[in-house]
């Protein structure tokens, strides 16, 4: 096959290309390996999931709910749940495996804003890292809504509210949505199609342009020994980085196997059907909504009028909130071009420690979006310690104007005390382990780290200089390095 289509030349080439090992690059693989989870899981729930609002007898297998009056939504639920084999397993690895997508997300998304991964030329690839965790949270949120028990049925509810609160569009918005005012009878068959089908492929088209602009411009690394710009220090893909990879996606779904089975979650005939006069006190959402939930619980009573439009403290605590944090992170490439002026390409990715103000600021918003979770939970912060809610907002908001500052002062001052510290070269790697000609290992002298350093680069040089581009397995490329 690989001769009448001439691939031979391309898939040696490709299966011979180098990647970093790190342990801080495996967030991208765990996000990617628990949204193939998340997929296959999903579609075996599509089977028997109806999204409807139409109302019926629930007549299944959990007795304290029969003869109750549930939408169909909440009854193929409960019917998964009980009835089909397997069904209460998959549903809840669903779940699990959405909040472990969202956040393997937001920490590569972190790593690669401490680290300085973000800069040219992989800016455009920050861009669509962002709108993925748009999308997941796009997902996370719609998928959440579609049992319409009465947790989540609470949480469309205040979603509802954050968009009507927009001026002028707000209105229109719902009523389209929703097909009514509150509650309306469509918004679950309309985020049906758009939790299993749009947002999907949208995921999916993102993760396939990403992929192919990391392995196209190929991986950043940290500075070392051999490692510069121009080249890459790593493992090949065929046979380390890939036996790797796929030791890792199936860990990935064993671990996440074991917490559907083991741990329960989302236990909707608990909260029973969604009933509009039933919501309870000290309900969470999933945990990646936590900050929105606590920015419209720790925003006060504000205000504003211009001219007939009223515009409250939903607007701003469920929508300007939520568009300064996502409008900054998408800023953050531009903003360091303007004020750092640096327009250059980089491979090399920076120790936090090295980029004091860009650590500080981040470490800064980090403790403000935390404050924000926790606000989202002050009902029960106050229950557990026995204050009044009260008390606990107001702690909490002069916590919110208070901390970040003073998070991003402390952050800088270490970030310089440990960058300006003397010692030896900061881009040395510590703790490197040497494997004996007999097997056994032992930490790395200096001279040791420095002689496979020195080979690293005539290798790098010599390649570059021949351009041998079909070299036998365990001869570097000329720019990339296979690390001893």
């Amino acid at each position: 096959v690989t001769g009448r289509l001439g691939a031979s030349s391309w898939i040696t080439k490709n299966l011979r290309k180098v990647f970093p090992s790190h342990f801080s690059f495996l967030w991208g693989e765990l996000a990617l390996y628990s949204f193939v989870v998340l997929v296959t899981t999903g579609v075996y729930l599509t089977l028997f999931f109806e999204g409807s609002q139409e109302t019926k007898v629930y007549d299944g297998s959990y007795v304290p709910l029969q003869g109750q009056t549930v939408t169909a939504a909440y009854d193929s639920v409960m019917h998964i749940s009980f009835d089909v084999k397997g069904g209460l397993l998959i549903r809840q690895m669903h779940h699990w495996a959405a909040l472990i997508f969202i956040g393997a997300i937001a920490l590569h998304m972190a790593r690669i804003f401490f680290t300085g991964a973000f800069r040219r030329p992989r800016d455009l690839n920050w861009y669509i890292g962002l709108t993925l965790l748009l999308l997941a949270l796009g997902a996370g949120v719609s998928g959440y809504s579609l049992p319409d028990d009465l947790l989540s049925g609470t949480g469309l509810r205040i979603i509802y509210a954050i968009i009507l609160s927009i001026p002028v569009v707000g209105e229109p918005i719902v009523m389209l949505a929703f097909g009514g005012e509150w509650p309306g009878d469509e918004i679950i068959g309309r985020l049906y199609p758009v939790h299993i089908l749009v947002i999907p492929l949208m995921i999916m088209g993102l993760l396939g342009g990403h992929l192919a602009m990391v392995w196209h411009q190929k991986h950043t690394q940290f500075k070392g020994p051999g490692r510069k710009e121009g080249n890459v220090v790593g493992e090949r893909v065929w046979p380390a980085f890939a036996m790797k990879s796929i030791g890792l996606f199936f860990l990935v779904a064993g671990v996440i196997a074991a917490m559907g089975a083991l741990f329960t979650i989302n236990p909707i005939w608990l909260y029973g059907p969604y009933d509009s006069g039933a919501a309870t006190s000290f309900a969470q959402p999933d945990w990646y909504v936590g900050f929105l939930e606590g920015s419209l619980r720790l925003m006060p009573p504000w205000e504003t009028q211009i001219g007939p439009v009223v515009i409250n403290n939903i607007f701003y605590s469920g929508v300007v909130v939520a568009g300064i944090i996502f409008g900054g992170l998408y800023a953050v490439p531009w903003l360091d071009r303007r004020f750092t002026g640096d327009y250059d390409d980089h491979n090399l990715l920076d120790r936090p420690r090295d980029v004091p103000i860009r650590t500080a600021l981040g470490a800064a918003s980090i403790m403000a979006v935390s404050i924000l979770f926790i606000g989202g939970g002050q009902d029960i912060v106050a229950r557990t310690f026995d204050i009044s809610v009260g008390r606990v907002t107001t702690v909490l908001q002069i916590a919110f104007l208070i901390v970040p500052p003073i998070t991003f002062l402390v952050t800088r001052h270490i970030c310089i005390s440990l960058r300006d510290r003397p010692g030896p070269d900061r881009t040395e790697r510590r703790g490197t382990v040497s494997r004996s000609p007999g097997g056994g290992y032992h930490a790395a002298t200096e001279s040791e780290v420095a002689d496979a350093a020195e080979l690293l680069e005539r290798a790098a040089t010599v390649d570059a200089a021949e351009g041998n581009n079909d070299k036998p397995a365990g001869v570097v490329e000329a720019d990339e390095t296979v690390a001893p």
